[in-house]
Parts: C-alpha cells; structure tokens; sequence
C-alpha cells in the first residue's frame, strides 16, 4: 500500500509540485527509501476543506502515519526511518546539527533591505563553518559517502539559496568555499533530488511575497 503525503502545489500552478523545501525534505526521504508513495499536491492560497480537516493549521507536508495524519518534516522523517529503517539515513549526532543555521540566516538576508545590517555577513559565516566541516571530514556528504537525513534536510534549502539569492540579489555563494560548491553539486545531481525538486521559477514566485511584501 503506497504512503500518502500532503505537499504544496505551485504558486500560480496548483497541478504542478511546489517548493516547499520541508515539503522536498520528506519526499526525498521516501525516494531515498525506494518506498512507493501518493502525492496529493495542496493549493496554500486555496486550500481544500478535505486536507483543512487532516491539517487544521494548514501546514504541509503532512503524512498519513497508520489511519492519523501526522505534519512537521522532522517528525515525519523520524516516523520512516523508525518504520523503515532499510537503507538507513540516519546522521551520527555528532554531525546532526551541521548546517543547520543556513536556511534561517539565508532568509534574514533574502529579506533585508539593508546591506549594513550583518545579514549577508552571518550568512556567510555559516556557510564558511559548513566549508570548514566539508574540508575536515571525508564526503562528499556531511557524514560521509552516504547521503543522511541531514544532507536532505540541507538540499532543498541550498537549492532556494541558490535560486532566489541568485534572483532577488544576483548574489551567489563565493568562490573562496569550494567545498560547498561541491557539496551543493553532489545533492543537486542525487536521482532523488532531480524528480523530487520544483523549477526555478516556482522557487522565485514562492518567495516573491517574503522579498517584496
């Protein structure tokens, strides 16, 4: 029996997948996995009463787990490798938190209409101490040659980095961290990543509201 899960639809395209990168997160988890799935595409500025009962909030993704619908990426990450635990993509602990300050300062800085406010400057210290890890362990993935639950958490967030710092303030990550473009090349080339990702013009439609509300 295929699992079910909940995800967002495009904006302006409520047929094609969205970009939603929690929403990626776990989709890429069960292509990872190689476990059969239904995909109900939900329209966020339209939302059907039908998925509004399973998910009061509104939030995606959600996940049918058994006959009860569960939300929250991290949850519904924990829930597969816990149910399906072959391949495994669990992450040591000890590397479980790498990265993980990118997607919060990546959208303080996507917002900012100041460039003497530290934005772009915490950004790039968090990217320089993910170069830092990337350059001190073996890869191309965070813990190792295996891709884990935190490289998948990662990859749709250095995606909507790419795409819409690129868009919004033609910057890009530089030069001088290697590593990263590396690594952000590994995880856009991932079977997984290619079917599971939206285009590049849904990433810069989804955030045209955040940029310029």
């Amino acid at each position: 029996m295929a699992l079910e899960v909940c995800v967002k639809a495009a904006v302006g395209a409520p047929d094609v997948l969205g970009d939603c990168p929690f929403s990626q997160r776990v989709l890429l988890t069960l292509e990872e996995k190689h476990l059969p799935y239904k995909m109900h595409l939900i329209n966020i500025s339209d939302k059907p009463q039908w998925f509004l009962a399973i998910s009061p909030e509104g939030k995606v993704p959600v996940f049918k787990n058994g006959d009860k619908w569960v939300s929250d990426s991290d949850v519904i990450t924990g829930i597969l490798e816990e149910k399906y635990p072959e391949p495994s993509l669990k992450t040591p602990p000890e590397f479980a938190s790498v990265g993980s300050k990118i997607f919060g300062t990546f959208v303080t800085f996507l917002k900012s209409k100041d460039s003497s406010d530290g934005s772009e400057k915490a950004l790039l210290d968090e990217l320089e101490a993910l170069e830092t890890h990337l350059k001190t362990h073996d890869g191309p993935f965070i813990a190792g040659g295996k891709v884990s639950a935190v490289d998948l958490s990662l990859a749709p967030k250095l995606y909507h980095l790419k795409v819409a710092l690129g868009h919004y303030k033609n910057w890009s990550v530089p030069e001088s961290l290697p590593h990263v473009h590396g690594y952000m090349k590994a995880l856009f080339a991932l079977d997984s990543f290619e079917k599971t990702k939206t285009e590049e013009k849904y990433v810069i439609a989804g955030w045209e509201h955040k940029v310029n509300p």
